[in-house]
């Protein structure tokens, strides 16, 4: 674990700007004794602070199909939407950044977990960490930098976005991402973060659990190791809430859990489609996901699109593909140099691979398919100050929960793009 000083000390230490706190209503102290003793509200000009949470493919219904107290305790105390609709691709990459920024991908750059330049030429890999620490590629403000620009410093315990400067602006704390760190490890920073002086406490925390994540692709969702793993992460949550409940801010704080996507078995049993058997892909290159296929053309070869969009759907049984700028309206793909030339989605749990035993290891559970898929959606709850106790909301997208947070930390909205948010207003 470090901090990375070179890219995160301002000028002058963190000049805290008087925000004014709503009304203290929801202690998460009381959430962890059970105690009905009225609670001191905060003084006036005292900023509030935000825990943003994600747990890597927790779907939907998992607080419904198995025991999760600690997302109980968030529920009553708070608000849970029927579910979190991913952006495409429903991958953790630019699912991640569009719930950090409240922007499609096509809007803040980054489109997949690996993806080329419009030009072509250079690459993201989500696993080359030079390019993953390289803010050109980030579009946007994410609620960290909004809080940073703002004067309150943020922390980060893992969050796509965290690890590059955008805009010119980190974290004031980060940490490079290193599954090693168990998740009891990542609980105590942040609540020591919390616990720092006022003028060097984070006001907003980011924390990140890949486990849900790994176990269902390993073993599928449904089975006990996912099911284990997602009474590990609860777990994890819940010694959050006791800390926090614990701290002098308690009663500023708000906890906000969300996922990137959802997960679904893989149809092992069925074949996948393989592109290369129906088109050329001579000068084009594929990035497969299994659920789904992303090709890019050389730009000297874009004419040639169209036909390999009719080759595939004219021979692809569970699945199509379409050229980026006529793709479903409700993807918000179109205009963005960065997407495909041609996207290649699967039908749920079927897959779709470039050639036959190529790079493609298929997985009892994936992610990938469509948005609109219910098994994509993934989790959206909270609560804090100010938040109705027990309140239950329809389904929201990833879109929607940027300008919440920015509402709950008591700043604009800079996106410049109209779109109202289902959770306007939700703040009393």
């Amino acid at each position: 674990m470090r901090r990375d000083t070179s890219l995160h000390e301002k000028t002058g230490r963190y000049l805290m700007i008087p925000l004014l706190i709503r009304h203290a209503v929801l202690v998460l102290v009381l959430l962890a004794t059970g105690s009905t003793a009225p609670a001191p509200t905060a003084q006036a000009g005292e900023a509030p602070y935000l825990v943003l949470v994600s747990i890597d493919g927790f779907r939907h219904d998992y607080p419904d199909l198995y025991p999760t107290p600690a997302l109980a305790r968030i529920a009553a105390a708070g608000v849970r939407a029927a579910s979190l609709r991913p952006v495409w691709p429903t991958l953790t990459f630019p699912n991640h950044y569009s719930i950090a920024t409240g922007l499609y991908p096509a809007e803040h750059g980054i489109v997949g977990n690996r993806f080329p330049a419009a030009d072509r030429e250079s690459w993201y890999e989500y696993k080359d960490r030079t390019t993953v620490q390289d803010g050109r590629w980030y579009g946007g403000e994410p609620i960290w930098v909004a809080a940073e620009r703002a004067g309150l410093p943020a922390a980060a315990y893992y969050f796509v976005g965290t690890e590059a400067p955008v805009g010119g602006v980190s974290p004031s704390d980060w940490r490079a991402f290193d599954d090693g760190v168990p998740g009891e490890a990542r609980v105590a920073q942040a609540l020591d973060w919390l616990a720092r002086p006022d003028e060097t406490r984070p006001h907003v925390v980011t924390l990140y659990f890949e486990h849900v994540d790994v176990a269902s692709h390993r073993h599928g969702p449904g089975s006990a190791e996912a099911a284990a793993a997602v009474a590990t992460v609860d777990g994890w949550l819940g010694e959050l809430l006791d800390g926090i409940a614990r701290l002098p801010v308690a009663r500023q704080t708000y906890v906000v859990v969300v996922s990137d996507h959802g997960q679904l078995p893989t149809r092992l049993d069925e074949p996948s489609f393989v592109i290369e058997e129906v088109a050329n892909l001579d000068g084009v290159q594929v990035v497969n996901h299994g659920s789904l296929a992303m090709l890019f053309l050389d730009p000297a070869e874009r004419e040639r699109a169209a036909g390999l969009r009719d080759a595939i759907n004219a021979r692809w049984e569970h699945g199509r593909a379409w050229l980026r700028d006529e793709a479903p309206a409700a993807w918000h793909v179109a205009g963005s140099p960065r997407m495909p030339d041609l996207l290649v989605q699967a039908d749920p749990g079927y897959t779709v691979v470039s050639r036959a035993g190529g790079e493609v290891k298929l997985t009892a559970g994936d992610h990938g398919w469509a948005p609109e898929t219910a098994g994509m959606h993934g989790v959206f709850l909270a609560c804090g100050p100010g938040l109705p106790a027990g309140r239950r909301l329809p389904a929201i997208g990833a879109v929607d929960v940027y300008p919440l947070l920015l509402d709950m930390l008591g700043l604009p909205d800079g996106r410049g793009v109209d779109r109202e948010s289902p959770l306007a207003g939700l703040l009393e």
